[in-house]
Order: structure tokens, then sequence, then C-alpha cells
């Protein structure tokens, strides 16, 4: 699993973060830090990757290029679960071994083949979750395409990344308790991770949740009390990591918003309601992830689609483009000739071919002239200099049921270098993907009860 995030050179925006003798009074700035719930619901504050104040870092030598890479890795895993013939190659057998402080007590997990999974990249945002009695903190990246909820523990039989504070110790926790193998929670986990659960010696549910860059973490299925400020729910069932092999950054885990019943989402309805909202921020500034109750008379909404080759993710359907107000030329079938999703981690967003194309066109068109530069990763369509100064470029997007997502410059373009920005969509043909560049800035909900998605404009401030 990729769960990489804080203080890039290159960020993302590409926003160059505060000297560092500043660090400390812009991130005492952004302190809306601390997890609180009212009548409107939970509320978290969410992280960029790149940002300073993160409490997740990345590598600061991070190349952008490698962002991509990752990026792609990601699109790549999420159309192949929506392919109906998954011919990948089965990642190699894990094991876990236990073995007792100066003892030979051993209890071997599973030695099974993990199917490929998702890379969870650079791209994902970071937020605080509290789990235990007594509870400690965790800085847990979040995914909407991701289901299980799983961090790493302590004693880390046989592999855990160096993570930003210390390791979950289940045995320091009153209220923690392993999963047994008969339990239905453990017949769940093929549809949360792809993987078939396995069962140890000892009775224990073992869970394999394996990523597309061939990064994974494979544990014991606990249950505990999971917190958010002084908001506590208890009997939460996550994943124990023992092996977490792969680019994790220093974040702990992942906290999984998808469609399963696994999900943390789904684990908190019956106590919130079956929703959630977030801003995802820019590298200079804090967003916010609600889970329960919204305002929603501030947003435009566009139906939930489905699929049914995969249940937990979230589709919309794409209905127009438009550049500097002029609709795009190509057909309405287009939009829709391949499954849309909606997704927080990836980050370049993937449109059909026969779109792309014309979105490139257009876009050229209304950069005048301003030169071009050569194509840079998964971007082709880039000028010389920086998005901020190549003046306003507005696109707009709609969607099915008529919400609407009016971009501005800086969700346009991305800045790839000190002299190069390119166009932040890419071209697809098996599975379209609205991105989070595309949703910075933006406050969007995912109102499960109601089937549907909801989009309003300056969501951060």
């Amino acid at each position: 699993m990729e769960l990489l995030p804080l203080l890039l050179a290159c960020s993302l925006l590409f926003t160059v973060a505060a000297p560092a003798r500043d660090i400390t009074s812009v991130c005492a700035s952004q302190i809306r830090d601390f997890p609180h719930r009212n009548s409107s619901g939970l509320h978290l504050t969410l992280h960029h990757p790149q940002s300073p104040c993160s409490p997740a870092p990345l590598p600061s030598d991070l190349p952008f290029s490698t962002v991509l890479s990752h990026d792609d890795a990601r699109a790549a895993h999420l159309a192949s679960r929506l392919a109906t013939n998954n011919d990948a190659p089965p990642r190699r057998p894990t094991s876990l071994r236990k073995k007792a402080a100066g003892g030979r007590f051993d209890d071997s997990l599973a030695t099974v083949p993990l199917s490929p999974g998702m890379s969870i990249g650079v791209g994902n945002y970071v937020t605080q979750l509290g789990l235990g009695t007594p509870a400690t903190s965790y800085a847990m990246v979040v995914d909407t395409g991701s289901s299980l909820t799983w961090l790493q523990c302590s004693p880390c039989v046989v592999s855990c990344h160096r993570q930003a504070g210390p390791l979950y110790d289940p045995r320091a926790s009153s209220t923690y308790a392993t999963v047994p193998c008969s339990a239905s929670q453990c017949d769940e986990l093929q549809a949360a991770t792809l993987n078939p659960s396995a069962c140890s010696v000892s009775n224990v549910c073992v869970y394999q949740a394996s990523y597309g860059d061939s990064s994974f973490s494979v544990g014991y299925l606990s249950r505990d009390t999971v917190s958010f400020g002084s908001s506590s729910f208890p009997g939460f069932y996550y994943g124990c990591g023992q092996d977490n092999e792969g680019l994790f950054g220093r974040s702990a885990g992942l906290i999984g918003l998808a469609r399963n019943k696994l999900s943390l989402l789904s684990q908190l309805a019956p106590s919130l309601g079956n929703s959630f909202s977030y801003c995802l921020p820019t590298s200079a500034s804090t967003g916010y992830l609600t889970i329960g109750s919204y305002n929603p008379g501030q947003y435009s909404y566009t139906p939930m689609a489905s699929s049914s080759l995969d249940a937990s993710l979230y589709f919309v359907t794409l209905s127009g483009m438009s550049v500097g107000g002029s609709p795009l030329a190509v057909s309405p079938s287009e939009y829709s000739s391949l499954p849309t999703i909606i997704d927080s981690g990836t980050v370049i967003t993937r449109l059909p071919t026969s779109v792309y194309s014309a979105l490139s066109k257009a876009v050229a068109a209304a950069m005048g002239g301003a030169a071009r530069a050569p194509a840079f990763s998964i971007l082709d369509t880039c000028f010389e200099g920086q998005a901020s100064r190549l003046g306003v470029l507005a696109v707009g997007m709609a969607f099915a049921g008529g919400a609407t997502l009016k971009l501005p410059t800086r969700n346009v373009l991305i800045d790839v270098d000190d002299s190069t920005t390119c166009l932040a969509f890419a071209p697809t043909d098996s599975t379209a993907i609205i991105g989070n560049m595309q949703q910075q800035t933006f406050s969007v909900v995912y109102d499960v009860a109601r089937s549907r998605i909801g989009f309003a404009a300056g969501g951060c401030s």
C-alpha cells in the first residue's frame, strides 16, 4: 500500500512551503485540528499530502514524476476492479509467525497468494484517529476507494515501516479483542479487501490488504474502541497490521470510506448517519472531513451511479464539459461512454479519450500565445511558465441531475516544475475518474442514504 504524506518540495499544487522558521506559527494558525462532534456530525481536520503541517511526512526529495507514477498505478487498479476478467498474476505468498519475547511460541497465520490491489499513493489526504482505551491518536490516510481501516500494530512480528509516533499496542488497551474466524466480519473481508480471509492456528481471523504497487498489509482482524476527540465508538472492526511492506510514508495506516460493511462510514452510520463530506485543501491550508449530518441546501446534486462490477466504489455520470463557457466539441454520449468513479486518492482526473482530446485542444486554444512544453510523465498538454502567470482558465464539468463543478485555473493546471505547467487531466480507454485536483477547495458530500453526491464551491473557507 502506498500511504505517503507531508512536505514535498515539488507539491501537488506546487505551492512553496513556508520557510522553516515560520512553520510552527503557520501550523498553529491551522489548528482546527481537534476532532469534535456536534449536532451536525463528527468533524475532523484534513491535511494535504504535501502540507508542512501534515502529521505524516512525505520524503522531501520525492520527485513529482514519482507522484504521477503512483497515481497511474492507482488509476490502473481502479480500472482493473471493473474488468470482467482480471488475469493479473497473484502476489507472492505471505506468512506471519508470532514469536513471544524470549520464547518459541509460533502462531502461523497464513500462507496464501495475494491478488493485486490498489495503489494508495501520495495523493491521499491525512487526518487523526484515536484507538484503544485509553485512546492514542494516529495519523491516518483517508481513502474513499478502500473499505477496511487498518494500522500498524506492535509487536509487528514480521515488518513495520517507520511511522510518525508510536505503533498501536493492543496489549495497552483494555477494550481490545481479536476476531474469531467464525465471525461474520471475517467473511466480509473478501468484499472489503478483494482478498480471502485466512485463519490462524489459534482461530484468529487474518486480513490481507494488497495494493497495485506491490505494497500490502497483513494482520489480525480486531475490535476496539475508536475515538475522535471526546467522541468514542466501541466495537469498531479494523485490521491490526503485523506485516506492512511498501511505500507507506510515515502514516500509521488507512481509513476506509468505501461502501462496504467494514468501512468506517458503515460502522459509524448507526450513530452518525450514512453520509460524509469533505473539503480537500491545497498544501497551504487545511480542510475537513465530516461524518454525519450536513447542510443539504448548499449543494448541487448528482445521483450516485452504480456498477455491478464493484458495489463499494462511488460512481457518477459526467454529462458535459466546457472551456471558457463554450461546450467541448464532442457528442453527449462520449461523456458516459465509460464508467466514472469519483475518488479522493487519485490526483489526476481521467477522461474518455475523445473527451480528453477535445479538452486538450480547447485549453491550448484558450491559452493563446503560451508556448507549448514537452509532455511530462502522463501529462501531455503542457506549457512553458507557471499556471498563476498564464491568465485565467475556466473549465466547467457538468453531471447528471444538474450538479456542476466550475473549475478555476488552480483546479485545471498543475505546475510540474519551476518552468512548466500542465493540464491536470489524462486520457483513458477503460475507467474515467474524477480526481482530487479537480475537487480541491470544493465541499463534496457523499449522501449514501439518499444515493447522491453534492458539490459546493468555497468548502475549505
